[in-house]
């Protein structure tokens, strides 16, 4: 067609098409969910796609990934609005900041982010957490860029690399990979990239901008909780855990134990990401609710409550399935596949390298990690030994760079820490940057031993 090959054309169609997706969302403001549903119809008419193929094909791929992604971030939302009502996330914050003492709080507020991250959205956890960072600033007087810097990266890091947060979720599903050994390999890969881009970043750069709180947001929010009427550390640590414990277990039982064993089908069972998930909400209605005195119609308010702001993300996520199924039925992902095995890129340097230049185009980190995951996913098959887990990591990697004036956790950011554009440019923006580039080289590493 028009003089070139049709691989030739349909990368071309690919890129045009990849363009108008971020043109769709940074220039005219569409939502992503209907930008992702228009670029997945333009590509599969232009590619020479049958309709009813075209309307198969986004189906498919919309309920494929929301049979899953859907039920996990569900569960996973309740399970955060529990631990935020109850206080368990103030808890944990509290009790780190007690066993690391005011020299070391900023490393007290990466860890305590770190955990809490763990089963929360980066918006929820910034908003439990942002008090606890007005309240040390207050008792200790340190900077409050040397104690929010390393929270943010604690949040992000778990955000961008474990499970079940989407990003790494929605790339599982793409590269069938094993959440198990995702999830390992992701706390090993994000707890090293949190340290540096953290408390180590945090304190070099409140040299510098040493930052000053809206003393309004500080009255408002501020207030210290009562310890006693809190959940306990070890209760709340045990909940909050327990379903990546139990995912570990299930990788741990599929490799060392014989296919009929019954433990290890018992562990099957359990160690689903749905079922830990299911009952780490279980046993949070107990230790989080009626434990704390806390009556059944007030927690059923919480959970309804806890459901509203998934909606968007969720039919955003659905919409990328289709667009990467489209990628997938129209033979797009084969020709970059052929191109990347015929260049000799590294799948994992790909992986990272699409998801952070439509990260930096569109603002959009879950947007990023649909989308390279569905361009890079054909080079699975094409490239023997790809290891599926580090391809998840570093499609969520790429997903956190540069975060600038597109991405609505800029403004937060900004807003919050009572900072310019320029020092948010500085700080958060740096911060970002170094988990992606950082957790990069973590990722490559981590592949010459696994």
């Amino acid at each position: 067609m028009f003089g070139m090959s049709h691989e030739t054309f349909l990368l071309l169609d690919a890129v045009v098409t990849v363009i108008g997706l971020i043109v769709l969302i940074t220039k005219f403001k569409f939502h992503p969910f209907i930008a992702l549903t228009i670029a997945a119809a333009f590509l599969g008419l232009t590619s020479g796609m049958p309709i009813g193929t075209i309307i198969k094909a986004f189906q498919d791929g919309f309920g494929g990934v929301l049979g899953f992604v859907g039920i996990i971030l569900a569960l996973g939302t309740m399970l955060g609005k529990m631990m935020a009502e109850s206080g368990g996330a103030d808890q944990i914050a509290q009790t780190l900041i007690r066993a690391f003492g005011k020299d070391k709080v900023q490393w007290a507020m990466m860890f305590a982010a770190f955990l809490v991250g763990i089963p929360l959205f980066f918006e929820i956890g910034f908003v439990l957490l942002i008090p606890l960072v007005f309240i040390v600033a207050r008792r200790t007087g340190v900077s409050i860029i040397k104690i929010g810097i390393p929270l943010l990266a604690g949040l992000s890091a778990v955000h961008g690399l474990v499970p079940p947060h989407p990003g790494p979720l929605l790339a599982i599903g793409v590269f069938g990979a094993d959440i198990g050994k995702t999830i390992l390999y992701g706390l090993i890969v994000a707890l090293p990239t949190a340290i540096i881009a953290g408390p180590i970043f945090g304190t070099f750069i409140a040299k510098h901008i040493p930052g000053h709180p809206n003393q309004e947001l500080v009255d408002q929010l501020a207030r210290e909780s009562d310890s006693a009427d809190l959940p306990s550390f070890g209760i709340t640590l045990v909940t909050v855990l327990s379903p990546v414990f139990l995912m570990l277990l299930k990788t741990f039982a599929d490799v060392v134990l014989p296919d009929g064993n019954f433990f290890r089908t018992f562990m099957d069972l359990i160690g689903h990401p749905i079922s830990a998930l299911l009952l780490a909400l279980l046993l949070s209605l107990y230790t989080f609710g009626h434990k704390q005195g806390i009556g059944s119609q007030q927690i059923l308010k919480w959970l309804d409550a806890s459901l509203a702001p998934t909606a968007a993300i969720i039919l955003i996520i659905g919409a990328g399935g289709g667009f990467k199924q489209m990628l997938v039925t129209s033979g797009v992902g084969n020709v970059i596949g052929n191109m990347a095995v015929a260049a000799q890129i590294s799948p994992i340097l790909l992986a990272w390298l699409v998801a952070a230049v439509i990260r930096i185009a569109t603002g959009s980190a879950t947007v990023a990690t649909i989308t390279g995951a569905g361009i890079v996913v054909p080079v699975v098959g094409m490239i023997p030994g790809v290891n599926r887990e580090l391809l998840v990591l570093a499609t969520g990697a790429g997903s956190l760079i540069l975060s600038h004036v597109n991405d609505a956790g800029f403004w937060l950011v900004k807003q919050y820490f009572n900072m310019t554009v320029a020092e948010t440019f500085k700080t958060w923006t740096a911060m970002e940057t170094i988990l992606s580039v950082v957790g990069l080289g973590f990722i490559l590493l981590l592949s010459l031993f696994v």
